[in-house]
């Protein structure tokens, strides 16, 4: 028995870390401000109807995660189905929460090889799907805050260094990606440089099979990637369901406000906040960006709950991440079996 849970322990050592980290945060917020008390009260004064609604935005913001991976991935693979896709983006939101850097899309790539699309398009697909999530996030909640740009700036404290960090960590990113995926040179010396390494550390034979790999597989990337760009049409569709998507995402925020029989409050105001936070703290390197988003929502949205801040972050991360981890892992778990990866 000691030997199976030293194994279990081994194989999720990560996971446990992170779900450890996660809960961290949430004493910590917990016991500051009367935390405990305030969530006792409020857990019994929950509105099911509000409840309800969270649970379609959950819901609705995994199908369409899965769905706009499926028209990429439908675009290159004429035989790839909604369930494969489905499953992926799945795998990719349980990944992203567990672990440190989003090393959600890798797996995804993973699976979507493992089911048989070569690793190329693969990657080209992932690039371009999360190049559109983004940059629509990004530019979305530019414009959304510009609008109220007047009441954050008075309202949230260190406001001008969170906007710098999300414009700086956002705009490497997305000028990365289509550096990456422009510049065939570029990923080219890139390959070659890791090759003349290896040469250099006596490890000719590994160099070899790489470049003749890799290399192959660039090809395909790079010309999936000038097909997709291509298809103007698939863009437009990708973009307005991402923003579809981003808007229930953030949505959620203000059924949570409601559960709490809170109201009065701008519905405009929250999806800005929480596009924003969700923006900004997807480049916390923590897995699920646990501590930047807890405190982001607790500098923006402190405002509107007032004593009740702490229960409101409990149950919004719970909402948005803890349900990515639990049904996220039951998905992964019998998608493997289904798809026999």
């Amino acid at each position: 028995m000691q030997e199976k849970i030293k194994k279990w322990l081994k194989k999720n050592i990560l996971s446990a870390i992170t779900i450890g980290l996660t809960i961290g945060f949430l004493c910590f917020f917990m016991l500051t401000e009367d935390g405990i008390k305030n969530l006792r009260h409020v857990l019994f004064h929950l509105q099911p109807f509000w409840l309800m609604w969270i649970a379609v935005g959950v819901l609705a913001g995994w199908f369409l995660e899965g769905y706009v991976l499926h028209l990429f991935c439908r675009h290159l693979k004429k035989d790839w189905t909604l369930g494969q896709s489905l499953y992926v983006g799945m795998v990719g939101l349980f990944y992203s929460a567990l672990t440190p850097f989003s090393m959600g899309e890798p797996m995804e790539i993973f699976n979507m090889t493992k089911m048989g699309m070569d690793t190329g398009v693969a990657t080209s697909i992932i690039a371009v799907k999360s190049l559109v999530h983004h940059a629509v996030t990004f530019v979305y909640s530019l414009v959304l805050i510009s609008f109220e740009l007047n009441y954050f700036q008075t309202r949230v404290s260190n406001f001008s260094f969170i906007t710098i960090f999300g414009l700086i960590t956002n705009s490497i990113f997305i000028f990365g990606v289509l550096l990456f995926m422009i510049n065939e040179k570029l990923t080219n010396s890139l390959l070659a440089a890791i090759v003349r390494f290896l040469d250099k550390i006596k490890m000719r034979k590994l160099s070899q099979k790489l470049y003749n790999k890799v290399h192959v597989e660039l090809l395909i990337f790079h010309d999936s990637s000038k097909i997709i760009g291509r298809a103007n049409l698939l863009y437009l569709l990708a973009i307005l369901l991402t923003l579809i998507q981003i808007t229930i995402a953030s949505l959620i925020s203000y059924f949570v406000y409601r559960s709490f029989s809170l109201k009065g409050e701008s519905v405009f105001i929250m999806v800005a906040a929480d596009t924003f936070v969700t923006m900004v703290a997807s480049f916390i390197p923590l897995p699920g960006s646990s501590g930047g988003a807890e405190g982001g929502f607790y500098l923006f949205f402190r405002e509107f709950f007032q004593a009740s801040i702490i229960p409101a972050i409990t149950l919004w991360r719970i909402s948005t991440f803890y349900v990515n981890i639990l049904f996220g892992g039951i998905i992964a778990y019998f998608g493997r079996k289904k798809y026999k990866l």
